[in-house]
């Protein structure tokens, strides 16, 4: 899992780098945290656009991988 995970972030990176220099792969992830709802566009193979409107995401729990905390100031003596 640990893995896959690696690959699509590197993945994710790359592509950035390509065609929105400038964006990292956690920018990304947070603002697509932020979607509530979306219109998907699903070309076909003859030229026509399928488009899905207002589909809502469902519920989800908050994220599990969070920022690492600084390690403690050590108590001077």
């Amino acid at each position: 899992m640990s893995f896959l995970a690696y690959c699509l972030q590197v993945t994710l990176k790359a592509r950035l780098r390509r065609t929105a220099n400038g964006l990292t792969p956690r920018t990304v992830l947070e603002k697509f945290a932020a979607l509530q709802m979306i219109d998907v566009h699903l070309p076909t193979t003859d030229g026509r656009e399928n488009v899905m409107l207002k589909l809502e995401l469902p519920e989800q729990g908050p994220p599990k991988i969070q920022a690492q905390q600084p390690a403690p100031e050590p108590i001077a003596k």
